[in-house]
């Protein structure tokens, strides 16, 4: 689904990513893990196009995207939910949704009855400003935003942050059964490791801008020592 070969990025002459080499497979959930500061958001803004690579290669199906513009990227069948959310807080649930449907196409509007069901409280709350919900509610929006452009692959950056625990849980569930249902591929980026477990099927380590090891989840289950390797102070 997504390769990236030997790909350094960063800001200005601070190099981040440092010959960074992954592949994530087609309907899976990879989680990207590490401490902080080591590269985990800079890959996900270089794999949008917010950042550009000064070299390497990202290829989406076999197709190279890595100088293609933002929206193009995301037209490739990318969606992305940074970190912090970033909902459009004066705008209704239905306006944050209508908004994604016009950046991509709207014929994605149609897809509005599976996102009500996935996420039911949109429904009820279709028409209250996204200003007035919580931090676990304006995740589920700026998630379902995401998956109005009917994405291929799913960037998430950090969706646990600030979250009470059990809504980390039911957004990590909502997502394990979409992702199993629709086929879609999930790259995610997460601290939270109770999330990871619940939701990930492989785990890629990364330290330094560069990928360490690349694991399935039965292996970090079974063994912690890798926790402890990347995560720990």
């Amino acid at each position: 689904m997504l390769e990236i070969k030997n790909l350094n990025s960063g800001y200005g002459e601070a190099q981040v990513l440092q010959d960074f080499s992954c592949f994530i497979p087609e309907g899976k959930i990879t989680a990207l893990m590490g401490r902080n500061g080591m590269g985990k958001t800079t890959l996900l803004k270089t794999i949008m196009g917010l950042i550009r690579a000064s070299s390497g290669q990202i290829c989406l199906q076999d197709v190279p995207i890595q100088k293609l513009e933002t929206y193009k990227i995301s037209q490739a069948g990318i969606g992305y939910v940074p970190q912090g959310r970033e909902v459009f807080e004066q705008f209704t649930v239905y306006e944050n949704l209508r908004l994604a449907a016009l950046g991509s196409s709207l014929k994605n509007l149609e897809i509005l009855p599976q996102i009500y069901n996935w996420f039911p409280i949109l429904e009820e709350r279709r028409d209250q400003k996204a200003g007035t919900f919580s931090g676990g509610q304006q995740q589920i929006l700026a998630i379902a935003r995401a998956l109005v452009t009917r994405p291929k692959l799913l960037l998430l950056d950090e969706p646990t942050e600030g979250i009470q625990p059990s809504i980390v849980h039911e957004i990590g569930v909502k997502l394990s059964e979409i992702a199993s249902t629709t086929g879609l591929t999930v790259l995610l980026v997460e601290q939270n490791v109770d999330m990871v477990k619940t939701m990930a099927n492989a785990v890629a380590f990364i330290e330094n801008g560069k990928l360490m090891e690349q694991v399935d989840i039965h292996d970090l289950e079974e063994n912690d020592t890798l926790l402890q390797r990347y995560l720990s102070i």
